[in-house]
Order: structure tokens, then sequence, then C-alpha cells
């Protein structure tokens, strides 16, 4: 048995957080409640974990009495705790301040010691108030739910040796039986002859058939003029050309052509191929940097500066490829046309998005749980392409192990109809590729 403090940061990510602990016991401090009451009427995915935290608690409230604890139905107890006058004075004077976390640590040190020998771990996601916590001689520990170890992230490539013969008999037929346990759906495979290195070939896990397949889509030769420059680009431009595939997921630091190889397979599958009805682009409205406040206008013209590399990339798209099924000449066309779309991630809660070319950018700033509501839209007909650097996150609750990218990457890799690749090659200049190593 051990005792778990929560702190708001927990709850604000993980409303359900509660729940997840067994059947130990679960203790929320009084001023976790106090600073959840702040975020309630917040719009964005942390004023709907505040809510959802609210009603749980009072739920829970109507069973049982939650200071002297209700029983969980995974068998553990929770505990709403306040402070004593005499807790509060064992806190060293450099942190008696205004903030709240002078009032969570002296809880947790209060139940530290009523709980004798057993354990007490506070579990926050503010590397702050743990490092308060630890030089106070408390157990802490991040709040790990849903948690992906960025430096083991599923790859989506792998290279293997072959038999010179069974290389050459694969390029002959596109086709090579595959029996080995360490491949999963849809990942890409470049096939080396044992005897001569440089015979390689390119390929792609069907697990269905397990066999490793030739890429259908001959994306070598990429879409609206852009072609794939380096191996996972080719890779990336079969899975997202490739109707089977339903979802891609696209990981990789600043220039490495994720975004562009999306809006240019977009393009071309709507407008050239018409296998979609339109293209719907979103991506979080989180700034770098200083915010700049509020923005007249409507929606659209709200959110245009958040739009504009996918306006970047269109534009160049459109001035390498003057030639469309439809005679597009710009992104305004496109809009004006109802072919593109352009909308904010607050308005897809309840929408069923359907034969519909999807773009998710930036998703590194998403949460697991807003990443699972937009992935459960996906209607019939419609492919999703989800891209990101987990490296560069704007959002402060969370990191590049707990979002919501990294989270959908390691629960889809093994599913038929996904298909993922890291990108580690830039290719928009030398200079993006220097400063994205370098800086």
């Amino acid at each position: 048995m051990t005792n778990y403090i929560l702190d708001t940061t927990v709850l604000l990510y993980d409303a359900q957080a509660m729940f997840r602990f067994d059947t130990n016991n679960v203790i929320i401090p009084i001023t976790v409640i106090e600073s959840i009451d702040h975020f309630k009427r917040d719009v964005s995915e942390i004023g709907r974990s505040a809510r959802q935290t609210s009603r749980i608690l009072d739920e829970l409230r109507k069973k049982s009495s939650i200071s002297d604890g209700v029983t969980l139905d995974n068998g553990g107890t929770l505990f709403v705790k306040m402070s004593s006058g005499a807790s509060l004075r064992k806190i060293p004077e450099e942190l008696r301040d205004r903030n709240r976390d002078y009032s969570i640590l002296a809880i947790a040190l209060e139940v530290k010691e009523q709980a004798g020998s057993m354990p007490t771990v506070l579990v926050s996601k503010d590397i702050n108030l743990r490092i308060k916590a630890d030089a106070l001689g408390l157990d802490v520990e991040d709040y790990e739910s849903e948690k992906v170890d960025i430096e083991e992230l599923f790859c989506g490539m792998k290279e293997l040796r072959f038999d010179t013969p069974d290389v050459q008999r694969y390029k002959e037929q596109g086709i090579l039986g595959y029996s080995g346990n360490d491949l999963q759906p849809n990942q890409y495979v470049t096939l080396i002859a044992d005897s001569d290195q440089s015979q390689i070939a390119l390929g792609r896990f069907d697990y269905n058939r397990m066999s490793i397949v030739r890429m259908i889509n001959e994306p070598r030769d990429g879409a609206w003029r852009i072609k794939p420059k380096n191996r996972e680009q080719i890779f990336a431009m079969d899975a997202l050309m490739n109707d089977d595939i339903q979802l891609v997921t696209l990981v990789g630091k600043a220039g490495t052509g994720k975004t562009l190889l999306a809006v240019a397979a977009s393009l071309f599958k709507t407008v050239d191929e018409n296998i979609y009805s339109r293209i719907l682009v979103s991506r979080p409205t989180l700034p770098m940097g200083k915010d700049i406040g509020f923005l007249p206008g409507t929606v659209e013209e709200k959110l245009t500066p958040w739009m504009y590399p996918i306006v970047d990339n269109i534009e160049l798209l459109m001035r390498k490829d003057s030639r469309t099924s439809r005679n597009v000449r710009g992104f305004r066309e496109l809009v004006d046309m109802g072919i593109l779309v352009i909308e904010p991630l607050t308005y897809i809660r309840g929408r069923s998005i359907h034969s519909q070319f999807l773009i998710l950018d930036e998703a590194q700033n998403l949460t697991p749980h807003e990443m699972k509501t937009i992935i459960t839209r996906v209607g019939e007909g419609t492919k999703i392409v989800v891209t990101g650097d987990p490296y560069q996150i704007d959002n402060p609750y969370i990191d590049s192990s707990s979002n919501g990218l990294t989270y959908l990457v390691e629960r889809f890799k093994d599913q038929d109809i996904a298909a993922h690749i890291t990108f580690t090659r830039g290719e928009r200049s030398r200079l993006s590729e220097l400063a994205a190593n370098l800086l």
C-alpha cells in the first residue's frame, strides 16, 4: 500500500488520474481543488479536464465523506485533505509564499509523518515542485500514464540483410515472404544483399500476406513535382499515396519535409485524382514566445497567422505545378472553391469527418486525450496525416514523452491501417539543417 498525493498539474493533464493508482491511497490536497476551480471556465482541453475532475469528485462525494475516504471501483481509496497549522509551520521560510505549492508540500509532509512505514509519494508534472519536494525529503514521481520513451520511439523503418538471390528475386517479382516477428504492419524495409551491400531494395511489410512488397505508388515520382530527396521521404510518400493506409504519422525535426510532403499528397489525391472530397487542415493554436493577444475578424481571419506554414507550402507547390485538373491557381482559389478548409481544433469535437484528407500539423502540442478526440472523428473514406516534432513543444503541460503525437505513434504501430516514418535528415536548406543540428 502506498499513499499517492496528486497536485493540480496531474489532474489538468488527466482527469481520470485518480483512478490509475490501483488499490493504493490517492490523496488530493484541498488547495488543488481550489486551483482546479480557477480553470473550469477555460475553453481549452485544460478547462475540460478541470470540469471533468470537479464532476468526478462531486459524484464520489455523494457516496461517502471524501475527508474520511471514498472507496474507488479499482479498490483504491480517495481522500481530500486539508493542511493543519502545525504542518504549515514545518515548511522552511524560503518556501513560504503565496504559491499553493506551499500547502501541497505541507500536506505531503504531514501524510508522510502519519503513514509511518507506508511509502508516501508526491506525484506532479511540475518540475519545480518535484525539486522542492525532493529537497524536503519527500519521494516524488512524474505522472507517467500514457508516457512514451522518446529515445525508444518506433521509427517505422528497418534495414534487413538477405541472401543475394533473395534480393534479386524481390527486385524481379516485387514480393518476398518474411516469417520473422520483428516487423510491424506497414513498416518500411531496406533489403541489403549479404554478399554485395551495394545491392539494396526498398519495400513495405504487408502483414496480411506476411511478405515484404514493392511500394505500389512509385513514390520516387512524387506529387505536384515534389520528389522525395532521401529514403525517409520515399517511404513517407508511399504511405501518403497509399489509400489503404488510413493513418500516417510523420515525426521529425524542422526542415525534414513532413508538412510539404503531406500537402503535396493531399493536393494530388484531392485535386488530381478526386479520391477525397476536400482537404481539411488543422493545427493547435499555441504561440512560440509571447502571444499577440486576441485577433479581430472572422474565424478564418483569426486562424490565418497560425496557418501560414500551410499557406507557404501550398503556394510553393502551386508555383511548381500550374497544371491541375480543376485549374486551381493559388491558395485563395482552393479556399474559395471549397477544396481546402482550415479549421481550429476547438470545433472538431462531435464532428464526423468522411471522405476527406485531414492534415493535423504541429501535433506535438496536443495531449493524448486531445489526440484521441481528433482520431475518433475520422469517418469512412477519410485519411488523416499527423505531423510534428516532439522536441518543439510549446504546451506547458506536456513534454516530449507525454504528448499526443508520440502516444499515437506507439499505440498504432501494430495496426495494419497505419504507417509511421521518423525523419532525421533535413532538406529545407543547408542553413536550416545546420540550425536544427547546432542551435
